[in-house]
């Protein structure tokens, strides 16, 4: 049997994610089938049929699907289960909301979050906040899969699959959707973005972030923030870096006053290059920096702004 993936959308674009979800079923073998589940996702669908390893983009377009409810598009994957061995979805907001309904429907048990495929039934996740690698292994026939989309690269968009239509399941009744609340930037995303920079307790307030987005607008970045300044309320929530934020492995990570707990570094070690300024000479984060700077902040990042031109 074949490969589902579920596609990450918002609705308008499909979600980059997608592609690294693709990518790790490549890595099973089988034909891959991509679901695009909303409300006028004719365009979505057509990206997703450019995906390359991609045999058919199956679309369930109805009203009740509009806003993602999991509550709602659950049931439709389930409902297409028993035709597939694997069903795939990016470790992302929308993936870890509805997967984990679709194994409890299917009375299965979940594999989150894989970083590697070893084979058809084995994976291999992170636990304890990444310090260990687990190797997982499921004799189940339905086999239900999050993939950590930093460890995968993206497939690439020269394809041309079929488009089919399929069913949806109708209203679950369960929960119903009142509003969202996005924030825009001119910057890059976070989970997306070739450089971040990010700062932590050590910024001190929420204005001094200023210094950060100065630079980063120079490098063309995407800014993040350790949990201990978002408790703080230095910054919002979705600049959150770590174990309880986001997940980015961009080429150049800049680490500005954050000491570097383990709950953070889960969320940002596997960047290509890691640069760290803190005047801690003993911070954990210069464990795992190619370059660390034993610093005052407040000195060396106008310096760093100043010498970007």
């Amino acid at each position: 049997m074949g490969i589902l993936v579920i596609c990450d959308h918002d609705g308008a674009a499909l979600g980059a994610g997608t592609l690294n979800a693709v990518t790790a079923a490549t890595q099973i073998g089988g034909d891959i089938d991509v679901l695009v589940a909303g409300h006028n996702v004719a365009d979505i669908a057509k990206e997703a049929a450019a995906i390359d390893g991609v045999a058919r983009v199956l679309t369930a377009d109805s009203a009740e699907l509009a806003n993602g409810l999991a509550e709602n598009v659950a049931p439709v994957i389930a409902g297409m289960a028993d035709s597939y061995s694997h069903i795939m979805a990016p470790a992302t907001t929308s993936g870890k909301n509805i997967l984990p309904r679709v194994a409890a429907m299917k009375d299965v048990a979940q594999i989150s979050d894989i970083i590697s495929v070893e084979d058809a039934g084995t994976f291999k996740r992170p636990i304890y906040a990444g310090n260990a690698i687990a190797t997982v292994k499921s004799d189940e026939a339905l086999k239900i899969i999050t993939v950590r989309t930093t460890s995968f690269e993206a497939a690439g968009t020269s394809g041309s699959a079929a488009i089919e239509s399929v069913d949806a399941a109708g209203d679950a009744g369960l929960s119903s959707f009142e509003k969202s609340e996005l924030s825009s930037s001119e910057r890059p995303e976070l989970t997306s973005a070739g450089i971040v920079v990010s700062g932590g307790r050590g910024m001190q307030d929420g204005s001094n972030f200023g210094m950060l987005e100065k630079v980063a607008d120079k490098l063309g970045a995407a800014v993040g923030a350790s949990r201990a300044a978002v408790d703080a309320g230095f910054v919002p929530n979705d600049y959150q870096v770590g174990q309880t934020g986001k997940v980015v492995a961009p080429d150049l990570y800049i680490a500005v006053g954050i000491s570097g707990a383990i709950q953070h570094l889960a969320g940002m070690k596997d960047s290509k290059v890691i640069v760290a300024i803190n005047k801690d000479d003993e911070a954990p984060i210069f464990q795992v920096a190619d370059y660390g700077l034993v610093a005052d902040l407040f000195d060396a990042v106008p310096e760093l702004e100043t010498e970007l031109g």
